[in-house]
């Protein structure tokens, strides 16, 4: 894992182009910030045997609720056809058990197995380690506050249709 002084950093690209129109544009930022913030998290990722969908499944699938493929594919942000393979291959690796839902008969929920649990154990630990380094340099309340930003961005755009 990457030291903190080491994110802080700013790329040469940004310090140039600062007046560019996509660096106060909100989308672009988003998608920059996390990409920046996840490519060192990935490489742990990556060491465990995953690709960063599947670890993205996995951490999504580990409070134990299982999910339908529709409701995995929008919490990951994946294409359904794209999820639907993904899930056919991972619970052929026993990383994942699709069962039917004790509610509803008809609903097969995707659950993590015992496999996949302690592959993805390790790997939340780490995240939370790698989440302390990135926040390490704002107060608690930005990062509450970060954090409620994009919870409130994502209520209000998530449930729109793609």
């Amino acid at each position: 894992m990457t030291e903190p002084h080491a994110l802080e950093k700013p790329a040469a690209s940004t310090v140039r182009r600062q007046g560019a129109f996509v660096h106060d544009y909100i989308s672009y930022l988003l998608a920059r910030a996390s990409h920046a913030v996840y490519k060192e998290f990935d490489r742990e990722v990556r060491a465990a045997g995953l690709s960063s969908l599947e670890w993205r499944v996995l951490a999504t699938l580990s409070d134990g609720d299982g999910l339908t493929i529709g409701e995995l594919a929008r919490e990951v942000v994946a294409q359904q056809p794209t999820l639907t393979k993904l899930v056919l291959r991972m619970e052929s690796a026993g990383l994942l058990e699709r069962r039917a839902s004790a509610d509803d008969g008809r609903k097969t929920l995707v659950h993590e197995s015992r496999r996949g649990r302690d592959m993805v154990l390790p790997l939340l630990a780490a995240s939370k380690r790698h989440e302390a380094i990135v926040l390490a340099s704002f107060k608690p309340e930005e990062v509450q506050a970060l954090k409620k930003i994009l919870h409130g961005l994502i209520a209000r755009f998530d449930s729109r249709q793609d």
